[in-house]
């Protein structure tokens, strides 16, 4: 359970209805961008509130009416995702700084310029993002806050989510230590062992994680390693 100091009121109005859960910030968040959440753990007090300031709890018979069961865990959801979260000032800049660095984390990852082909990097974005006041919602799901932040973008940068496919061959020497490498960094879409010993390799990744795929490599195979980005 949360403590009480650090909960914050999710409250939803049905008709003159008030309901009322103290729940975790930051579990509310989660669960609202569709993350499996035990909802029930992050809550101050496992009960319904009319008015939770004043400690008055909303009846058993109104619950069931609205919300159809009274299983708290079932309300509890319901109200964080149909309601409104009350948020300190602190509270939301924190929230909006986390929410902020997983857009950020997650349009390095899978973007990159449509005409080079390279990724961009993570300033580039910030700085982007800060030209275009781009605004960050605590409690919008980050994949539909990644689509519209590159559109504020694609005006300063040029930049599209996409994966790229990439061909690579290793000497034989190298392959038990590049072969796992290889297959952590995406989906391995067609391999072949040459008579020479050496592997060929086509790998699908996110087109933001091809230079830590290149440094990773280069690194395990001490540079002994071909690649060439295919169309």
């Amino acid at each position: 359970m949360v403590s009480l100091d650090d909960a914050v009121i999710a409250r939803w109005k049905k008709g003159d209805e008030h309901f009322e859960v103290l729940v975790d910030p930051y579990a509310a968040a989660d669960l609202i961008d569709g993350k499996d959440i035990d909802i029930v753990r992050n809550l101050a007090i496992d009960t319904v509130f009319e008015d939770s300031k004043k400690g008055e709890h909303a009846s058993e018979e109104s619950v069931q009416n609205v919300f159809g069961t009274t299983n708290i865990e079932e309300v509890a959801k319901k109200i964080i995702l149909k309601g409104e979260i009350q948020l300190t000032t602190e509270q939301r800049h924190k929230m909006q700084e986390n929410k902020r660095n997983r857009i950020i984390d997650t349009i390095v990852r899978n973007a990159m310029d449509p005409k080079t082909k390279a990724p961009h990097p993570r300033q580039r974005i910030e700085l982007a993002m800060d030209e275009a006041g781009v605004h960050v919602d605590p409690f919008k799901p980050v994949k539909e806050q990644v689509k519209t932040t590159i559109e504020a973008l694609q005006s300063l940068i040029p930049l599209s989510i996409a994966n790229i496919r990439i061909s690579v061959k290793i000497p034989s020497s190298f392959i038990g230590k590049s072969y796992g490498v290889v297959r952590n960094f995406g989906t391995l879409e067609q391999e072949d062992w040459q008579s020479d010993g050496s592997w060929i390799g086509i790998i699908k990744l996110p087109a933001g994680l091809q230079t830590d795929f290149y440094d990773k490599l280069n690194d395990v195979t001490k540079g002994n390693v071909s690649t060439k980005i295919l169309k």
